[in-house]
């Protein structure tokens, strides 16, 4: 069990919702007191993304090797054959900064850790304005075929339902404004000390 210190911040969302955004712009503004959490994936690395700085691109053996040898805190088969997981050692290396581990996770991740460590988190569910503002989105990033977008839009649909069971969420109409106030929620967050 964590120490009172130890407190971790999620950010979730269904895909398309702008979750990484949100995310580097708390870390741009927080630098000091938190740390982007690294996941490990299975899937392709894109173009734009570093190994070892936006995931550590194993591969699926390396992944199923370390769930059997209980390495991660969380893990999911997000997509058919694609799994993404949270490493216990990547809390530890953060926490071991004297800084909070800010994780970019989906909606099922999101939910393991806050069972685990329910006092010591707090997550911020951020949602599209709608289902159909959230396809344009994935629309317009080019980065989809159509099964793969029909695939992430109702998977979009069904992670919706459970917003009400995060800390609070957040609307992204407005990318600017959604950001000042997971600002502000971070902020208040990390003041608090624990009992």
């Amino acid at each position: 069990m964590p120490t009172p210190l130890k407190k971790i911040i999620i950010i979730t969302a269904a895909s398309g919702s702008g979750k990484t955004s949100i995310v580097k712009h708390l870390l741009k503004k927080n630098s000091e007191q938190l740390d982007f959490s690294i996941s490990c994936a299975t899937r392709q690395k894109r173009n734009n993304e570093a190994d070892g700085m936006d995931y550590y691109f194993i591969s699926p053996d390396e992944f199923k090797e370390k769930i059997t040898k209980n390495e991660f805190v969380e893990w999911e088969m997000v997509y058919e054959g694609k799994y993404y997981g949270t490493l216990k050692t990547e809390l530890e290396r953060i926490w071991g900064k004297n800084k909070t581990p800010l994780l970019d996770i989906d909606v099922k991740g999101a939910l393991a850790i806050q069972q685990q460590f329910p006092k010591e988190t707090l997550s911020i569910f951020i949602a599209p304005p709608s289902i159909a503002e959230l396809k344009k989105r994935l629309e317009a990033r080019g980065t989809e075929t159509p099964e793969s977008l029909a695939t992430r839009v109702h998977k979009a649909a069904d992670e919706i339902i459970f917003q009400p069971h995060f800390t609070t969420t957040i609307i992204n109409d407005d990318l600017q404004k959604a950001g000042s106030e997971a600002e502000e929620l971070v902020r208040n967050f990390l003041q608090i000390r624990a009992n």
